[in-house]
């Protein structure tokens, strides 16, 4: 039975039967499940409800469920998306986080792990003021937002994770593998290329243009936070 106030997820998904299920699953887990068929109504419901979390058929018909991902960050959707897809190739993984997609699950549909998933995304906010600083870069972490010169700056939340750790760890070298284990480390083993899309994406966003590097890259190693 659904709790009061408990976070609301919206499942886009073509097939009625693995929707039903999903929404199944989620309700009995004391979530609220709202679920669209395609991509228009998802994207509408995504925009009036603004749900705690959207799961996203890679393959609607009629639209690439990327494609609505897409849609959904451009109209400020800035909950966590997961993609339901099949394959689990580098490729498949990378064009899933270029759209804004915050991670994955692969398919066939299985109920524990796909709410051990949702659990881990959607765990209570921890009521805090606290910050971490670097210089002029400063990560609220009640707010999820970065704060760079003065300008906010909004975050996916494997973007704010991944930004977290590196604040965490100022002027240390962090191997690849030691990110990809802190930050996406129940699935992410043994791949290095999620981390370079994220690492792209955070700089685009951080760092301003023409000034010094705040991520760089130890060639051969992984990514350093330091200012020079």
């Amino acid at each position: 039975m659904t709790l009061a106030h408990s976070p609301c997820v919206l499942v886009i998904e073509g097939d009625e039967n693995l929707a039903n299920q999903i929404a199944f699953d989620l309700k009995e887990a004391g979530y609220e499940a709202l679920v669209a068929h395609d991509g228009m109504s998802g994207l509408q419901q995504g925009r009036d409800r603004q749900p705690a979390l959207v799961v996203i058929d890679r393959m609607l018909t009629g639209e690439s469920g990327l494609s609505l991902c897409k849609n959904l960050r451009n109209v400020g959707m800035r909950s966590p998306v997961l993609v339901l897809m099949a394959r689990d190739t580098v490729d498949d993984r990378v064009a899933c986080l270029e759209a804004g997609a915050d991670d994955y699950f692969l398919k066939p549909y299985r109920s524990e792990n796909f709410l051990n998933l949702i659990r881990l995304y959607l765990k209570p906010d921890i009521d805090t003021t606290e910050q971490l600083r670097f210089g002029e870069l400063v990560l609220d972490l009640a707010t999820r937002r970065a704060i760079h010169n003065e300008r906010a700056i909004d975050l996916t939340m494997k973007e704010f994770e991944l930004l977290k750790y590196l604040m965490e760890h100022p002027r240390e070298v962090l191997t690849r593998e030691q990110i990809l284990e802190n930050v996406w480390g129940y699935d992410f083993m043994g791949e290095s290329n999620v981390i370079e899309v994220y690492i792209r994406y955070l700089r685009l966003k951080i760092e301003d243009e023409g000034q010094k590097r705040l991520i760089q890259t130890v060639r051969g190693v992984g990514y350093v936070l330091r200012e020079s």
